[in-house]
């Protein structure tokens, strides 16, 4: 009988479609695969031939809320803590449900958002593999990915890592909550994104490349990073007449999209309006799920509706993002320069990075946007062959790779390591 592998995944569109990617890779190996995920995402799981488990509640209306808006742009004491309260909610639903998911299941899958997975692999005495398309783990090469400072140094780094840990404790209450309730157990000892009960650090794939951020020489030797876990694009999409018309009109547009982030939408179209009319050239704007109204535009910016950035990208000639995971591994696997735009958690991280290959200016975070800053580089993206050049070296780089090849080995090796505390003498709710 095929071993089972079930995987855990809350999020946007970025924090699911990798996990589609290791899922058909897993599949191809031989084992079966379930992927639990918010409800929003059945048919993208269910047309890549997988089965679908729903872990709950439709997240796009979660992001698109008031409060989140209001929490990331002006009122984050006043609000973030009902946001919190939230996230736990959701968080609480989708471990009740990974619990019924995961019955049967030889090995679990989580992410940072589903760290519940480590106490539900406790419980059933099968062995639990974490990951993260971001560095998480602490390391004093660089820090936490949401810092957005100047380079404090090594000591610093490492420390900034801490907060981590401190919201990993509010969510280990209902974790310990349901512990108790579902699985028999006694409350956590010990907290951590990717440490067991006892404290030892957990398999860990980070699914991004070496290439573009080296693994630090101070992580665990559990820990891994694979390559990108990059899902083929099997719609058939191609541009539609109106597109073509577009592209056909005049010089090569400059993508804009600010994915599943909805901060600012008015605010942030005027800017874009304003920067096109001082650079003189065109945009691709993408609609997404916010961020950017795409009513009542000038003729030199055309809005897309969600289009595969993979087949989209090759008709722009840079890409400007927010810097989330997803998008930046598309930008780079395409071979075009970029210029982040960032507004929270790991899309510092990605900015910087992209600016120091040599990919693209300096990121500028959204509350700093301007017209005149992004006409600036806008200008750089377009002209800059320094930044193409280095882009299409990357490119060519990440394509040799494969890094759910390389994450499906190390997952085989877990479940053939593995040693059931039942065969060993010990117990697995304890």
């Amino acid at each position: 009988m095929a071993k089972r592998v079930a995987i855990a995944t809350i999020g946007t569109r970025g924090d699911v479609q990798p996990y589609v990617a290791l899922g058909i890779a897993l599949q191809n190996r031989g084992y079966s695969v379930v992927l639990g995920a918010s409800s929003d995402f059945r048919e993208m799981v269910e047309e890549h031939g997988l089965e679908f488990y729903s872990l709950g509640r439709n997240i796009q209306n979660f992001v698109k809320q008031s409060q989140l808006d209001e929490v990331v742009s002006k009122s984050l004491l006043v609000n973030a803590p009902q946001l919190m309260r939230q996230g736990q909610k959701i968080v609480e639903i989708a471990a009740r449900r990974s619990w019924q998911m995961a019955q049967g299941a030889d090995l679990l899958m989580a992410n940072m958002n589903t760290t519940f997975c480590i106490d539900i692999a406790e419980a059933l005495d099968i062995p639990v593999v974490m990951s993260a398309l971001q560095p998480l783990t602490a390391t004093s090469e660089f820090p936490i990915v949401a810092y957005d400072g100047p380079d404090l140094g090594p000591a610093f780094n490492y420390i900034s890592h801490a907060p981590m840990n401190w919201q990993q404790m509010f969510y280990d209450w209902p974790r310990n909550k349901l512990r108790k309730e579902l699985m028999g157990m006694q409350p956590r000892k010990k907290g951590g994104f990717f440490k067991d009960n006892n404290g030892y650090d957990l398999p860990a794939l980070y699914a991004y490349s070496n290439l573009i951020c080296k693994r630090p020489s101070d992580w665990p030797t559990t820990t891994h990073v694979t390559g990108y876990w990059q899902l083929e694009d099997k719609s058939g999409w191609t541009p539609s007449p109106e597109f073509q018309d577009f592209l056909s009109a005049g010089s090569e547009p400059i993508y804009v999209g600010f994915g599943s982030m909805p901060f600012g939408a008015k605010r942030n179209t005027q800017i874009l309006r304003e920067a096109v009319e001082k650079w003189g050239g065109r945009l691709v704007v993408g609609r997404g799920w916010g961020g950017i109204d795409a009513n009542d535009l000038p003729d030199s910016i055309y809005a897309i509706d969600r289009a595969p950035h993979d087949k989209l990208f090759q008709y722009v000639g840079g890409v400007v993002h927010h810097g989330g995971a997803g998008t930046t591994s598309a930008g780079l696997h395409a071979g075009k320069p970029g210029f982040v735009v960032p507004q929270t958690m790991d899309q510092p991280f990605w900015g910087k990075r992209i600016h120091s290959l040599g990919c693209g200016p300096k990121p500028i975070p959204l509350r700093k946007l301007t017209s005149e800053n992004l006409a600036d580089a806008l200008e750089q993206l377009s002209t800059n062959a320094t930044y193409r050049m280095n882009a299409k070296n990357i490119a060519a780089k990440l394509k040799a790779e494969n890094g759910c090849e390389t994450a499906c080995d190390l997952i085989t090796r877990v479940l053939a390591n593995y040693e059931p505390l039942v065969a060993t003498g010990g117990s697995a709710a304890q």
